[in-house]
Formats: structure tokens, C-alpha cells, sequence
């Protein structure tokens, strides 16, 4: 009986397996969150107690980041991402980063704001529902949406340097051109 158990638990365990891993690819998602589809909008709470919209943002290119404080990969990127939002150059193009916390209290969050020196908006998903939407199983998880809105570029994991960033920023604005934006 005990073998029994065992084994039924440890199928379990593989189907689960199998169904995140599924849910965590870069292809679409069922809803077609795939690069050359446009970004859901939402409507979320920013940690200063306003309220950002994706649609508001329209005419300007987004990184759209979902993250936790307890994803180590998450803490190692967020330097970088700062780094990039005080870029002049990007600045000067628009650029906005939002990082959306999945399902924190905004304490915890500020607490990481504050350590990590963050100016960017940081918005609040405390039911990861936005998270759900955009088919972010994998933490981190950054969305590239050009000015018209259409994500350009889907990035699962951590970004280790600049460099990366840079040049998956630069795509999204090129591919925005090339459309005739």
C-alpha cells in the first residue's frame, strides 16, 4: 500500500511539474501574450498610493517587469534596472520602467524599494491577478511594449548586465519605427 502511495504521489508530483513548466515558456500562453501581440491594459496601485494604467502609457515604450523580494534573481536585476532609468538617452525617448510586485505587502515592498535605492515606479499586484494575466509563472519576467503597445520582446529570468537590456530596449523602439510610429 505504501508503494502504492508513493508512486501515486510522486506522478503527481512529475504532472505538476510538467504543467508549470508548460505555463513558464516563452510561447503563447493560451490568452496570446507573445511578442507582436498588444499588452493587456490594467489599472494598478503604485507603492506612493497613485494609480498607473498600461493605456495612459501609450505613445511611450515600456519595460514592464513583474518581480518579488524573495526571487534572489529578481534582487540581483533591479540594480540594472535603475541604472537604465537614469539613462539620459532613454529617458530622453520616453522610456518608462515599471516593476510590479506579485503579491506583497506594500511594507515588504517599500523595505526593498528603500535597500535597492529604487526611483522607477514600483505597482502593487498583492492578488497577482496582472501576473496571471500576462503569464508570469517565471519570476522575473520583463515585457518589452512599444510605443503603439504591441510587446515586442518577452525576457523570462534575470537580466546580468546592461548590455542586454539595452539592446532589447533598442529592438523595441526600432520595431516601433519599422511600423511607422
Amino acid at each position: 500500500m505504501k508503494r502504492i502511495i508513493k508512486i501515486a504521489i510522486v506522478l503527481s508530483l512529475l504532472t505538476a511539474a510538467i504543467v508549470i513548466a508548460g505555463c513558464g515558456g516563452d510561447s503563447s500562453d493560451g490568452q496570446g501574450i507573445t511578442p507582436g501581440s498588444e499588452a493587456p491594459d490594467f489599472q494598478l496601485q503604485s507603492l506612493d498610493g497613485g494609480k498607473v494604467s498600461l493605456s495612459e502609457l501609450r505613445g511611450r515604450p515600456v519595460m514592464l517587469n513583474f518581480w518579488a523580494s524573495w526571487c534572489g534573481p529578481c534582487r540581483m536585476e533591479m540594480p540594472v534596472f535603475q541604472e537604465v532609468s537614469k539613462d539620459d538617452m532613454w529617458k530622453a525617448g520616453g522610456l518608462v520602467i515599471l516593476a510590479v510586485n506579485l503579491g506583497e505587502s506594500s511594507s515588504r515592498v517599500q523595505e526593498f524599494v528603500e535597500y535597492y535605492g529604487l526611483t522607477f515606479p514600483v505597482l502593487l499586484d498583492t492578488s497577482s491577478k496582472v501576473g496571471m494575466m500576462y503569464n508570469a509563472a517565471t519570476l522575473p519576467t520583463t515585457y518589452f511594449i512599444d510605443n503603439d503597445g504591441i510587446i515586442r520582446s518577452i525576457r523570462r529570468g534575470a537580466f546580468t548586465n546592461r548590455q542586454d537590456i539595452d539592446r532589447l530596449i533598442l529592438d523595441m523602439v526600432r520595431g516601433a519605427d519599422s511600423q511607422g510610429s
